[in-house]
């Protein structure tokens, strides 16, 4: 990747609030109030941020209005699991943290995050090529359908789980984890 000062960082906002939810006990406020995904999601971009020391950087978010995925496929994510409430009442924290530390939020109805995430990418990395330097894009998210838009100079940063540390993944590291290129990706979800 290129130097930290001409990167973007771009941070799936749902995606990480999810994956902090789930992977932190409850916690909660001496009122009682759920933050274990507030605190999750905190750590994460103060850790991007003190790690990363990007000059650019943006979250991304999902509106809760229904996507044009929704309008042309009714089914789509019938399968998935309605939020949790206790989810449901961070999502507004985390949106007063992002803005308290002044990073710009992305979100447009009709439109997932990862849309956002995808456009803001490819328009920022237009030109961009190993020999030519220009913008990098570091998507910070766990969903591993942003591994489509892996390219020289577009890598995802999936935050560390666990025991595991964070990993930074390239077009090899894709292979490596998928078994397929990141332009056969779209192919290989929709099997």
């Amino acid at each position: 990747m290129s130097e930290p000062d001409d990167r973007l960082i771009l941070i799936d906002g749902h995606a990480l609030i999810y994956r902090a939810f789930y992977a932190f006990p409850s916690l909660t406020t001496k009122e009682g109030v759920m933050v274990n995904a507030v605190y999750g999601f905190t750590r994460i971009l103060l850790s991007v941020i003190k790690d990363q020391n990007p000059k650019y950087l943006a979250v991304a978010f999902d509106t809760p209005k229904p996507t044009f995925r929704h309008t042309d496929f009714a089914g789509y994510k019938a399968q998935r699991k309605e939020m949790p409430t206790e989810l449901r009442g961070q999502i507004d924290l985390v949106k007063e943290i992002v803005t308290v530390l002044n990073v710009p939020q992305f979100a447009i109805d009709g439109y997932e995050a990862d849309d956002v995430i995808g456009t803001l990418a490819r328009q920022v990395t237009e030109g961009c090529t190993p020999e030519k330097h220009g913008t990098h894009v570091l998507i910070v998210t766990g969903d591993r359908d942003s591994f489509q838009l892996v390219n020289d100079c577009v890598h995802i940063l999936v935050p560390a789980q666990g025991k595991n540390g964070e990993i930074e993944f390239d077009a090899a590291a894709v292979v490596r984890r998928m078994g397929v290129t990141p332009e056969q990706i779209i192919d290989y979800k929709a099997l």
